[in-house]
């Protein structure tokens, strides 16, 4: 079982990524902060919506240090597919990593395996490869890239700020929390 503030189980797969099949190794992306976005399948309803609206936030995400990795148990040939058949995938410069074993969903808990899914799961690792958030979704209920990012902002500002911890809904220059004092001013 996967665990917050212990390393991320390491994988390499396959992956379509910029028109071209690649290999992807989670440990190539050390010194960077990483999302895996977990999803049920390609050609399916709630999640081109997601993969589009990541598209559109990518740049911003970039800017942050961050990499997403979209897993899913298809096959890279089923994401090329997809990509040369959707105008909103083809916004997609991340890669789309292939499990078609459901190897890596075994491993991070989203394998559905009546279904031979995964469940919309999202898991934002440190740049040292530590598990810093994750969360679960029923394959109805779509994702946000705004709280993502917003999660994100918040995991580095308490990485950069130890002493620090995030209250609810907290964004960029609002007020943080010291443990055992009130709130402090802006930073």
């Amino acid at each position: 079982m996967i665990k917050i503030n212990e390393l991320a189980p390491h994988f390499t797969a396959k992956a379509f990524h910029n028109e071209e099949f690649v290999n992807v190794n989670l440990s190539d992306y050390k010194g960077k902060w990483v999302v895996l976005f977990f999803y049920p399948a390609d050609f399916t309803f709630v999640c081109p919506t997601e993969l589009g609206e990541l598209a559109d936030h990518y740049d911003e995400l970039k800017k942050l240090n961050t990499e997403i990795l979209s897993i899913s148990t298809d096959t890279e040939f089923v994401h090329k597919a997809w990509y040369d058949n959707s105008d909103t995938i083809k916004k997609i410069k991340f890669p789309m990593v292939a499990d078609p074993t459901a190897n890596i969903c075994r491993v991070y808990g989203t394998y559905i395996k009546t279904e031979g899914l995964s469940l919309r799961g999202t898991f934002i690792i440190d740049p040292d490869g530590v598990l810093k958030a994750y969360e679960l979704h029923d394959n109805s209920i779509g994702r946000s890239a705004k709280e993502l990012i917003r999660k994100i902002k918040a995991a580095q500002f308490v990485r950069e700020h130890s002493e620090f911890v995030c209250p609810a809904s907290w964004e960029p220059g609002e007020q943080a929390l010291k443990p055992g004092i009130d709130l402090i001013g802006k930073i």
